[in-house]
């Protein structure tokens, strides 16, 4: 019973690592200018060691001393937790755009027309030797902690699953794997907790004083301590290894009836089974979906509704995992409460995804159009000089096109300080909505920007995002998205009797090897992969930095939502 304790308290510290990227997923691409391709690239980057790893460990099983090698991946998962917060501590502190000289520079970014030879705006030169050269080795860093996460997870499960079997009665092996499983989908529940607490800090907390930190996590270009939350979880996991080099290696030897002259014709007899390999397919469909949802969709929300990254992994962690959880419950009592057979087993997969399907469609249409920004998705009153033509949306050009009512400020190319029109239009910076003038509070935080040539009649400003403006579409939205997640999990029970009933008792823990071999090759891998790609062919504006394509600033939001839900709702469909 204390194995099965330390073993559950394992897996949910490892899974705290591996899903806490998720959770800063949007956070880290605004850091380092990341694309979510590449976002998404990294996040599946621990399938990589791990599909390497995973068959070739499993079937060592009884030959080696299975809590001492569960302990070194422990160790390696712990590493690469730490290896994941190491970037912070090798770049500098987080440059943004400020309208108000600080202790950090004497730039400012309000619309100065005096003096044509000195530069007091911004500098365009922007990009320090280093600059290209420090985000490679951040990304190198990052990949390597992703591949060593992988690896050390390895041994984990399979090994901690076998050592339980082998030693817990009959009567309390279920429930004992039950216990872990439960804490499997519970991991990614709190690491998004953890998230929504640690992206309220500051991300240079430990860099600067509060008092100089002129942004609130409202503000667009606030960054959250992303790395904080990584120290935790590798903590944590660091702790819960120790015992393992503990427990003792004691176990009655097993037979292995795997022969690998065998393993070629156990392929194939399961690949050519019409029941499992449906099967399978259909789990491919929704974990691809499972996949992209679980890492982009704080991001989905944040552009969606203008939340902070904090609230966004709140929700998730909150009211979407707990209501997968449901459906997974439910699930398994109805098998257990009708003693359904095979072909009710189907059925109510069948039907749990129909359901689903109903209740994700409308999530198409619950959304809110893109915000109305100057010079990248509205264009009245702002004819560029470039010969006065309309760009069409999707522009992806590097942002400020001169418009005839700021062409005095000379603004620079790349300045990033949103700001809202007293007109509801929003200005990617002070200077290109004109504004000349800038009022503070006592604190030192902006109140507001006044002479602003290009907004109407008001000519006033305020700090930050004008947002999406749709609210009251937030609520039905996440009801709607928790239903179909319940609706999606209830087959989850019910699809994997089908696997174990439907191949031959003595190729049972083979077809689950397979199964998850294959899940992780066709799904887990390139599932983040393929939403980030679709995510950035929305984008309409996007950041440059050092010639190279940076984050997103500004996304097409229906093409967005579109996009992305319709990708989610195509994968449904495939495993319907």
């Amino acid at each position: 019973q204390f194995f099965v304790f330390c073993h559950g308290l394992l897996q949910l510290s490892q899974l705290l690592v591996s899903g806490y990227l998720k959770s800063s997923v949007s956070t880290i691409e605004r850091r380092y200018g990341l694309s979510s391709q590449t976002s998404g690239l990294l996040a599946s980057f621990n399938e990589v060691g791990n599909t390497l790893l995973i068959v070739f460990v499993s079937y060592l099983g009884s030959r080696v001393h299975r809590p001492r090698l569960i302990g070194c991946g422990a160790l390696l998962v712990s590493l690469a937790g730490f290896l994941m917060a190491l970037p912070h501590f090798l770049t500098g502190p987080y440059q943004y755009d400020h309208s108000v000289a600080s202790t950090f520079s004497n730039t400012t970014d309000l619309c100065q027309p005096r003096a044509p030879g000195a530069g007091a705006n911004l500098s365009d030169a922007s990009c320090p030797p280093q600059g290209s050269r420090e985000n490679q080795e951040v990304l190198l860093v990052m990949f390597v902690a992703q591949t060593l996460l992988g690896i050390g997870g390895v041994p984990i499960q399979p090994f901690g699953i076998s050592y339980i079997d082998d030693f817990a009665s009959h009567s309390n092996s279920p429930l004992y794997l039950g216990i872990l499983f439960s804490l499997t989908i519970v991991g990614p529940g709190v690491a998004f907790m953890l998230g929504s607490a640690m992206l309220r800090f500051y991300v240079d907390i430990d860099k600067v004083s509060s008092a100089e930190v002129q942004l609130t996590n409202k503000d667009p270009r606030w960054v959250g301590a992303w790395w904080l939350g990584f120290l935790v979880a590798a903590s944590l996991v660091a702790l819960c290894a120790l015992p393992y080099f503990f427990f003792p290696r004691e176990m009655p030897k097993e037979h292995w009836p795997l022969v690998l002259s065998g393993f070629p014709v156990v392929l194939l007899r399961n690949l050519r089974h019409p029941v499992y390999l449906l099967v399978v397919l259909a789990q491919v469909n929704i974990s691809a979906m499972v996949a992209g949802l679980a890492t982009f969709m704080g991001k989905f929300l944040e552009r969606q509704f203008t939340l902070t990254a904090s609230l966004a992994n709140m929700i998730i962690g909150a009211v979407n995992i707990p209501g997968a959880m449901v459906g997974i419950v439910v699930g398994g009592a109805i098998l257990k409460r009708f003693q359904m057979s095979l072909r009710q087993c189907s059925a109510l997969c069948v039907l749990g995804m129909l359901l689903c399907l109903l209740a994700a469609f409308p999530l198409l249409f619950l959304g809110c159009p893109t915000q109305k920004v100057a010079g990248v998705t509205h264009w009245d009153r702002y004819l560029s000089i470039q010969g006065g033509h309309t760009p069409a949306t999707g522009t992806s050009g590097s942002g400020h096109h001169a418009m005839a009512c700021n062409a005095r400020c000379r603004c620079p190319e790349r300045g990033f300080n949103p700001v809202c029109g007293s007109d509801g239009v929003e200005y990617t910076s002070p200077c290109s909505a004109g504004c000349s003038s800038v009022a503070l509070r006592p604190d030192g935080s902006v109140l507001n920007y006044t002479g602003c040539s290009c907004v109407g009649a008001a000519g006033a400003a305020r700090p930050g995002s004008c947002g999406t403006g749709c609210s009251h579409l937030f609520v039905p939205f996440v009801v709607l998205s928790c239903l179909a997640g319940i609706l999606a999990s209830i087959s989850h029970t019910p699809s994997f009797m089908l696997i174990l009933r439907s191949v031959q008792p003595e190729d049972k823990s083979f077809a689950v090897g397979m199964q998850f071999m294959l899940l992780r090759v066709l799904a887990w891998m390139p599932g983040p992969v393929l939403y980030g790609s679709a995510i950035d062919t929305s984008c309409v504006l996007w950041d440059r930095r050092c010639e190279r394509r940076a984050a997103c600033r500004y996304y097409d939001n229906t093409l967005f939502r579109h996009r992305y839900l319709g990708l989610q709702f195509f994968f449904e469909v495939g495993a319907f």
